[in-house]
């Protein structure tokens, strides 16, 4: 039987608090976007929060949690869509974002405690000549142990991929729920087992990532007469080797109206692309946007824009930031993760565009995997019922257009594309035979001493 009275003894001075309405703040991300998941996951939270400052105050927790057979969700921004860090048993909610140090930049590699947030390390990055490869649209909030836990894909894979391509994770330091915890260092694919896997295999505490050369970035906007022309534009742009970028998307026109600070500057029914070039990269821009019927509508530069907090920089346009900014007026859609061919990848947009046109608002983000360009989305979906959510993936699916399913919770139902080589089941048998981190997270685990009866 848990005692948490007894827990909460061993922290000794690690912050924690057992206040109702703090863990209630506390165990929650977005998975409200999902109907489904909202219904599944409300009302969930843990019975103790804890903020670790350092790797021996997380061995502390962990050590305390283990003995009491207590779980332990692992939690950084909380920015997540899956209910990554909501506890479906209780327990504990481990809270990172105490630990937030840089801690050295060496030969272009990054290493930073895990709670550090990402726009803080990209800053700081700047100041000594490099800056992020990736990040995801909640940049602004979203933590690097986080990204890499729950995330890894979004701005910047249009030129460097995922978090799962090679070589744009170093490694990893991560403490485990064996007995007793311990911390351990990986690098390279042996870091694999816990990029992506929601905090089940291990909690990490600290990351390393290489950088790239800082450059000058401008956010663009460009108005076109069809969802098409934008669609061609954008792809050809993602082409363009001589262009340096991070992000190019195109959307419905049914989309410009509900960005603020965009929607005055977007002739009604036009579709729309967003970009993130250098600003070397602008003439060439504008000669494409030309040659594709396209006009520049909207410019900024994107750094003093994400230091504003009054501002709002475009890729928090993109990408799964899209639903939300749709959210705030109208609560009665939900979203989709695919993924297009990488032939004919345009037409497959189009196609999947055409197929359900009163219940499916597109909007395409351009990225690579496994070094083959292609364009993914999350479009915005209006919501009447998992049943014809569920007729709509598999209408994209006939069109062999991959879906990641977001309105799931485990690992293994929701990844689709978008899960991490290496045997991560096998490493959490190694790491947390108990199966106390993360309890639900991963369908097919099963706890030792099952396995035992």
């Amino acid at each position: 039987m848990r005692d948490i009275a007894a827990l909460k003894a061993a922290l000794g001075d690690v912050p924690h608090d057992d206040d109702r309405a703090l863990l209630r703040l506390k165990s929650r991300d977005f998975y409200w976007y999902s109907p489904i998941l909202k219904q599944r996951l409300d009302g969930k939270a843990a019975e103790l929060w804890a903020q670790p400052r350092s790797e021996e105050e997380v061995l502390r927790v962990l050590a305390a949690a283990r003995a009491q057979g207590v779980p332990v969700t692992v939690r950084g921004g909380a920015t997540g869509n899956y209910g990554q860090c909501v506890p479906l048993e209780g327990g504990v909610l481990l809270d990172m974002t105490a630990m937030t140090a840089p801690i050295a930049l060496e030969d272009g590699v990054l290493e930073a405690e895990a709670g550090a947030r990402l726009i803080d390390l990209d800053l700081w990055a700047r100041e000594r000549g490099f800056e992020l490869r990736l990040w995801p649209s909640t940049k602004r909030s979203a933590t690097i142990g986080g990204f890499v836990a729950g995330g890894g894909a979004g701005v910047g894979g249009i030129a460097h991929g995922t978090m799962r391509e090679r070589g744009n994770l170093n490694g990893v330091r991560v403490a485990t729920m064996q007995d007793p915890p311990a911390i351990l260092d990986l690098s390279g694919d042996a870091a694999n087992p816990v990029n992506r896997t929601y905090g089940t295999t291990g909690v990490i505490t600290r990351v390393r990532i290489p950088l790239a050369p800082a450059q000058p970035w401008r956010d663009v906007g460009l108005a076109f007469p069809d969802f098409g022309a934008a669609l061609r534009f954008a792809h050809a742009l993602a082409l363009a080797d001589g262009v340096a970028k991070k992000m190019c998307a195109a959307f419905q026109p049914v989309f410009a109206p509900f960005f603020r600070g965009l929607a005055e500057r977007v002739p009604q029914g036009r579709a729309l692309v967003l970009a993130m070039v250098t600003s070397a990269g602008m003439i060439a821009l504008r000669d494409m946007a030309r040659e594709h019927g396209g006009a520049l509508v909207a410019e900024q530069d994107t750094l003093a824009a994400e230091r504003d907090p009054d501002a709002t920089p475009f890729y928090e346009y993109c990408w799964n930031h899209t639903t939300l900014q749709v959210l705030k007026k109208d609560r009665g859609v939900t979203y989709l993760q695919c993924r297009f061919p990488f032939e004919g990848t345009v037409e497959a947009v189009e196609a999947a565009t055409a197929l359900f046109p009163d219940e499916v608002w597109m909007h395409a983000e351009c990225v690579r995997f496994g070094g083959r360009l292609t364009m993914t989305a999350l479009p915005v979906i209006r919501w009447r019922g998992a049943e014809r959510l569920a007729e709509i993936m598999a209408g994209f699916e006939a069109l062999g257009i991959g879906i990641a399913n977001p309105h799931v919770f485990t690992i293994e139902e929701g990844s689709g594309y978008r899960r991490v080589p290496g045997d991560q089941l096998g490493f959490k048998r190694r790491t947390d035979p108990l199966g106390l981190l993360n309890p639900g997270k991963m369908r097919d685990f099963t706890p030792a001493e099952d396995d035992a009866a």
